[in-house]
């Protein structure tokens, strides 16, 4: 297919299009399991139930008028674009932000892409010898995922979609009240899944001290690391001194402060403690202490900032 004619038709641009042509140039079919089967899938991935509604009506049934060929052409890459670094962790965004509004083809092509690698991302998990427990438990992020976007009125996907090939490649694992992401440092992330009260965090980091080394003993890992906007430390100014968030910045040390490069942590903070990105200031809910936290630093002309820090394993 004409590249240039694909992103035409798809409403993206050219070298977004190019990108997965060049990583992923003439793939099988995405691979996916039986449409009779999806249903208990989707509900092992904690798929909410408005979701899974719209990903079975938009399945891609062979010769479905809702799958044009250069949605299909995506997908297939897009799946292998994926599937060719598996095992790896880093950042991977694995295609270009579509029209979501075009219909549940093109809302859910990222899942389907997900779903065709289930199996893949499982045996990997199996070749680890990764409990099947942390192995589910890690890709129920989709359905947490998908949640949230839905309550962010569809905001939220285009950083989720790249966000959860980590998931699918095997280069994040969620164990107990926190997630890992594989590489030079054990990563930690905070999925939204309550509290983070010390006990949990405390339980979470001895299951990963000793999960690493079980199941990844090529890796020396030698220290934890978080890059945050919640480790900014101008949060202890308006935040109890025992609160969770609190008690959790004392665990790093952190590196000296840089602005950093493509990262808005005011836009983060938004993104995480209210859950949208376009809704006015003024608009806010004031629910909660970080709630309220967050814009009381703001009205009094204030900015968050990104921080990273390190504790040792």
């Amino acid at each position: 297919m004409n590249l240039d004619d694909v992103a035409a038709r798809l409403g993206v641009p050219v070298g977004e299009v190019e990108r997965v042509h060049r990583l992923a140039d003439d793939p099988p079919p995405a691979p996916l399991p039986a449409k009779t089967d999806a249903p208990e899938l989707l509900e092992r991935l904690a798929v909410p139930a408005d979701d899974a509604a719209e990903i079975l009506a938009g399945w891609p049934d062979p010769g479905s008028e809702l799958w044009t060929p250069e949605l299909r052409w995506l997908l297939d890459r897009v799946t292998a674009l994926i599937r060719a670094d598996l095992g790896g962790h880093e950042w991977l965004p694995p295609g270009p932000e579509l029209p979501r509004e075009r219909g549940p083809a093109w809302r859910h092509l990222y899942v389907y892409a997900f779903l065709a690698l289930v199996d893949v991302v499982r045996g990997y998990h199996r070749d680890h010898g990764i409990p099947d427990e942390v192995s589910w438990a890690t890709l129920a992020d989709l359905g947490r995922n998908l949640a949230v976007d839905r309550r962010m009125r569809g905001e939220g996907w285009p950083v989720m979609q790249a966000w959860l090939t980590l998931h699918w490649r095997g280069g994040v694992y969620e164990l107990g009240r926190l997630q890992y992401q594989r590489g030079d440092t054990l990563g930690i992330h905070i999925p939204e899944t309550g509290p983070l009260a010390p006990e949990a965090v405390d339980a979470s980091l001895e299951q990963a001290r000793a999960f690493f080394p079980r199941h990844f003993p090529a890796e020396k890992h030698t220290r934890f690391s978080c890059g945050s906007w919640l480790l900014d430390l101008q949060l202890a100014e308006y935040l109890p001194a025992d609160s969770n968030i609190v008690r959790f910045q004392r665990r790093f040390e952190l590196e000296p402060y840089e602005p950093p490069e493509g990262i808005d942590p005011d836009l983060e903070a938004l993104r995480f403690v209210f859950r949208t990105l376009s809704t006015p200031v003024e608009e806010l809910p004031r629910r909660t202490v970080l709630q309220r936290a967050i814009l009381d630093h703001w009205m009094a002309g204030g900015h968050w900032r990104w921080r990273r820090g390190y504790f040792p394993v």
